[in-house]
C-alpha cells in the first residue's frame, strides 16, 4: 500500500472570500483552471455546479493513453469551501478542497487549495513518481493561482459597468473557447452562434452563414457582439480553392451578422470582429501602428475585404472594433502548438534567416483587449492585439528551446518553406511585420505577459512562481 500525501498550494487573492467563491461556482471555471500543456476534455456533466453529488467526467491523456476520470463534488460551504473527490481515474486516492479564506484586508482573501492523494503501485509509485507528482502540482497551480488573480483583477476593474449578454460567432475555436469561460466566470451571459443543432436552453443562437440564415430574434437585445469565425489560415496549401474558402469563411459571415444587427430593433452597443495583422502585408523592418496602410498579398486582401464587411452595423451606428490580432501564443493549439511539438523533437530552430519580425501575443491578453474593447466606448475602429515586444522569428525559436531545454539550431530554409508550403509558407513564414499595440498603451492596458519568455512559460508549463506550496 502507497503512502498519502498532502499539497498546499496558498495565494492572496485581490477580491473579498465571497467574491472569490462566486468566481469558482460560475459556468466556466474548470475551463479557465484546465492548464493548456495538459489535454482534459469534459465528457460529461451531471448536476448543480459544485454542489454535493455534481459530477463531471473528463478525458486526460497521461502519456499517450487517454484515461477517464470522474470527479464528484462531496463537500460545500456557501461562499466558504467546496470539495471534490476523485471516483474514477489515475490516482489510488484524491481529494481537493478548495477554501477561500480571509485575509488582513476586507477586499482580500486568500485561496487554499489543499489535496490529499495516493499515487498508484503503491511505494513503487512514491519512490519512481513522488517527485515527479510534487513537481507537476506546483507547476498546475502557479498556472491556477496567477490565471484566478489575472481575471479577478481584470473583472473588477469593469465592476461599476454590471454584468454583459454577449452572442459570440466563434465561440468553439482556440480563442472563442477561452474568452466564452473568461466572461461566464466574470459574471456575464455569453449566447454561441452555433451551427448545426442549437441548445435553446443555453441560449445558442443558430445559423449557417454559407446559407445565408441566422436567428435575428435571438441577437436582439444583447449588449454585445464578438465575431471570431474564419478558416484556418496556415492549414494546407493555398489552392484557388482553399483561398476562396478562406475568404469566404471571413467576409460572408460578418456580412451576414452586421446586416442582421443593422436591422435589429435593439442593436448591440458595440461589435468586436477579429482581423489580424496580416493587413500590413511584409514590411520589412518598418514599425506599423493602427493608422498605418493596408500592404500587398493575399492576407492583406482579405483582411481589407474582411474590416469592409462590417459596413452596415457602422452604418447603423454600432461600435466597431476590428481587433487585428497577432501570432497568439497558446499551448492548446495555434502556430505555438506546433513549434512546440517540433522543438520538443528536437528540430527547432529559425526559418529562413529567422530575422523577419513576429508580432505575437498572449492569449490571455487577447482576451483582456477584447474586455477592454467591450466597456471603453472611445475605442473603435483598429486595434492591434499585439505585445509591446515583438520579436525577431529566431529570436522566438531560441527562447522557446531555452524554455523546453531543446536544442533550436536546426534552420528551415526559405527554399524548402516556398516548394512544400508555397504561397501560404511565403506570406505566414516569411512575411515580416513590427506591429505596435499604440491604442492599446494610449488607453493605459495592462498586459500581462509583455515578456516573450515569460508568455512561453506560463502557456507551457514551465513556472512554479504564483503561489506558496507545502507538501506532507
Amino acid at each position: 500500500m502507497g503512502k498519502s500525501h498532502v499539497f498546499d498550494a496558498r495565494s492572496q487573492m485581490p477580491v473579498p472570500p465571497a467574491d472569490l467563491f462566486s468566481w469558482h461556482a460560475r459556468e466556466g471555471a474548470f475551463e479557465r483552471l484546465s492548464p493548456p500543456w495538459e489535454t482534459a476534455e469534459v465528457v460529461e456533466r451531471t448536476g448543480d455546479g459544485i454542489r454535493p453529488g455534481a459530477r463531471v467526467v473528463v478525458r486526460i491523456h497521461l502519456g499517450p493513453i487517454p484515461q477517464r476520470l470522474v470527479a464528484e463534488h462531496t463537500g460545500y460551504v456557501e461562499g466558504v469551501s467546496f470539495q471534490d473527490t476523485q471516483r474514477e481515474g489515475p490516482f489510488v486516492k484524491w481529494v481537493h478542497d478548495h477554501r477561500m479564506l480571509r485575509a488582513g484586508s476586507p477586499d482580500a482573501s486568500v485561496l487554499e487549495d489543499a489535496i490529499q492523494y495516493e499515487l498508484p503501485v503503491g511505494t513503487l509509485g512514491d519512490t519512481f513518481g513522488g517527485g515527479y507528482a510534487r513537481k507537476r502540482l506546483e507547476r498546475m497551480f502557479a498556472y491556477r493561482h496567477t490565471l484566478t488573480r489575472a481575471d479577478l483583477r481584470r473583472h473588477a476593474a469593469f465592476a461599476d459597468q454590471g454584468p454583459l449578454t454577449v452572442a459570440m460567432g466563434g465561440a468553439s475555436g482556440l480563442l472563442g473557447s477561452a474568452l466564452s469561460a473568461f466572461l461566464t466566470t466574470g459574471g456575464h451571459r455569453v449566447k454561441r452562434l452555433v451551427r448545426g443543432r442549437a441548445n435553446a436552453a443555453r441560449g445558442d443562437i443558430p445559423w449557417a452563414p454559407d446559407k445565408g440564415t441566422v436567428d435575428a430574434a435571438g441577437l436582439e437585445g444583447v449588449d454585445a457582439v464578438v465575431h471570431l469565425s474564419g478558416s484556418n489560415v496556415g492549414e494546407g496549401r493555398w489552392t484557388p480553392e482553399r483561398k476562396e474558402e478562406i475568404r469566404k469563411s471571413r467576409t460572408d459571415s460578418t456580412r451576414l451578422l452586421c446586416e442582421t444587427l443593422a436591422r435589429a430593433s435593439r442593436k448591440p452597443r458595440v461589435l468586436i470582429c477579429a482581423s489580424a495583422v496580416g493587413f500590413y502585408g511584409n514590411r520589412g523592418d518598418a514599425e506599423v501602428t493602427e493608422a498605418s496602410s493596408s500592404g500587398d498579398g493575399f492576407l492583406a486582401d482579405v483582411t481589407r475585404q474582411w474590416e469592409a464587411s462590417t459596413a452596415a452595423a457602422e452604418a447603423a451606428g454600432i461600435r466597431v472594433v476590428h481587433l487585428r490580432i497577432g501570432v497568439v501564443l497558446d499551448a492548446r493549439g495555434g502556430a505555438l502548438a506546433k513549434l512546440a511539438l517540433a522543438t520538443q523533437a528536437g528540430g527547432g530552430g529559425p526559418v529562413a534567416s529567422g530575422k523577419q519580425w513576429l508580432s505575437w501575443v498572449a492569449l490571455e491578453d487577447v482576451l483582456g483587449l477584447i474586455q477592454l474593447s467591450l466597456f471603453t466606448p472611445s475605442i473603435r475602429g483598429p486595434l492591434n492585439a499585439v505585445s509591446p515586444n515583438a520579436v525577431r522569428q529566431g529570436e522566438l525559436a531560441k527562447v522557446l528551446g531555452r524554455v523546453l531545454h531543446r536544442p533550436a539550431v536546426f534552420p528551415l530554409p526559405a527554399a524548402v518553406v516556398k516548394t512544400v508550403f508555397g504561397e501560404m509558407g511565403e506570406e505566414t513564414l516569411l512575411s515580416s511585420t513590427h506591429a505596435l499595440p499604440t491604442v492599446a498603451q494610449a488607453h493605459r492596458f495592462p498586459f500581462l505577459f509583455p515578456d516573450l519568455e515569460g508568455a512561453l512559460r506560463f502557456t507551457l508549463g514551465r513556472t512554479t512562481d504564483g503561489a506558496e506550496y507545502r507538501h506532507g
